[in-house]
C-alpha cells in the first residue's frame, strides 16, 4: 500500500471528532492486506478473535468512515446481496465470476489511457469509476469441462 494512503489514514483517524482505535486501524490493515474483497460480516468473523470486544456496527461504521475518506471503495451488492469493499486504489477493474461469486482485480495500464479519454470527451472532472465485468473464472470454467467429461464418460 502506498505511504500516502497511510498517512491519509492516520490524518483521517487524527481528526479531533475522530479516535484512532486499535479496531479501526485492524479494519483497514485487514482490507489493504487482503486480495478478497471482504464483506462487513467478512471482516467482522476474520477480526473478532484478536478483538473480542469488536462489533459488526463499529465495522460497518469503520467502512462507512473509510469510503467517505476515498480509502475503500464498496463494490456494490453482487451475488450473495453483501456490499464487498476494495483498499486497492490503483486504476484496476474486476472480474466478478457468477458461479463462485468471487472478485478479481485486473489491472492494466490501458485503463489510465481510457480514463484520459473520457476526461477529455466529456469534460468532466472524474472523481471515482467502478468497472466490473461478469463471467466465469478460469477455475470454474475447469471443474465445469471436468464434470463434463466425467458425464461423458
Amino acid at each position: 500500500m502506498e505511504h500516502t494512503t497511510h498517512t491519509s489514514l492516520k490524518e483521517l483517524l487524527n481528526k479531533p471528532t475522530l479516535r484512532k482505535t486499535a479496531q479501526r486501524q485492524a479494519i483497514y490493515d485487514y482490507l489493504t492486506a487482503s486480495c478478497e474483497h471482504p464483506s462487513a460480516e467478512d471482516i467482522y468473523q476474520a477480526l473478532k478473535p484478536q478483538h473480542p470486544t469488536l462489533s459488526l456496527a463499529t465495522v460497518y461504521n469503520t467502512l462507512t468512515l473509510l469510503v467517505d475518506a476515498g480509502l475503500v471503495t464498496p463494490l456494490g451488492t453482487i451475488g450473495d446481496n453483501k456490499t464487498q469493499f476494495d483498499a486497492n486504489l490503483h486504476p484496476h477493474l474486476h472480474l466478478y465470476c457468477t458461479k463462485c461469486k468471487t472478485f478479481m482485480d485486473f489491472e492494466s495500464p490501458l485503463l489510465d489511457d481510457m480514463k484520459a479519454y473520457v476526461i477529455e470527451q466529456s469534460d468532466y472532472d472524474i472523481i471515482n469509476s467502478r468497472h466490473i465485468y461478469y463471467g466465469i473464472c478460469p477455475n470454474c470454467k475447469s471443474t465445469s469441462v471436468n464434470s463434463e467429461d466425467k458425464n461423458q464418460n
